[in-house]
């Protein structure tokens, strides 16, 4: 199996625009918390809809883990030559801002990805010996799909490292909600029990003012 020339073209293009657009090697380690923070709305999701000539797509949001959505079904658009502009009907991880309220735009720096690599993340430098003319093409070509399929593994590790820390920051948030809302509550309750003692003392001593008035009153 021989490496396809639109992919090539595809590993290219992206590359030239990664260094137009200034964008720094991801790191690993960073990679979602750099995403969340840079990002207006963070979602895993499913390319329904692709109009290549309006350069537009619409995505399924499955799980969203930052930001607001008004429907499930989500519009955006390749604004920029430093947009990423998803193709390809597949599961894909989201980090994305919005333009006009409207429609995403997704940066081409940013760590967006899709289930299937070729199309989203950096590729990687390729080796010399893939076009050298080694003499034997069987062996070129059984190198060229181990390359391929160790490419493809890489990025589907990467994949579901992504969407197993978005979901450890999407509890993490849900238990820091929980506990604000226990704790509104907790301060609420405190707030009625005070309010509740100052008006039992204001009636008590009404209470006791009557009797003491009523007792001079008699005399």
């Amino acid at each position: 199996m021989k490496l396809n020339p639109i992919l090539i073209f595809s590993f290219i293009l992206i590359w030239n625009n990664c260094f137009a657009c200034d964008c720094k090697p991801p790191e690993k380690e960073t990679l979602v918390e750099d995403g969340l923070r840079k990002s207006e709305i963070v979602f895993y999701g499913e390319v329904i809809k692709v109009d290549t000539v309006l350069q537009t797509y619409t995505f399924r949001i499955i799980e969203l883990f930052k930001g607001k959505s008004k429907s499930q079904y989500i519009n955006g658009k390749n604004f920029s030559s430093c947009s990423l502009f998803p193709q390809t009907k597949q599961l894909w991880i989201v980090y994305a801002e919005y333009q006009n309220d409207k429609m995403i735009d997704i940066g081409l720096c940013s760590p967006s990805r899709g289930f299937m690599p070729y199309e989203s993340n950096y590729p990687p430098p390729l080796p010399k010996n893939i076009y050298s003319n080694t003499g034997d093409k069987q062996i070129q070509s059984l190198f060229e799909q181990v390359y391929e399929l160790q490419y493809e593994k890489n990025n589907l590790t990467d994949w579901i490292y992504q969407l197993e820390k978005l979901r450890a920051y999407k509890n993490a948030q849900k238990e820091i909600s929980d506990k604000e809302k226990t704790e509104t509550k907790l301060e609420t309750y405190s707030q009625y029990i005070i309010i509740s003692l100052i008006v039992n003392i204001v009636l008590f001593l009404s209470l006791l003012f009557v009797i003491l008035k009523k007792k001079n009153f008699a005399k």
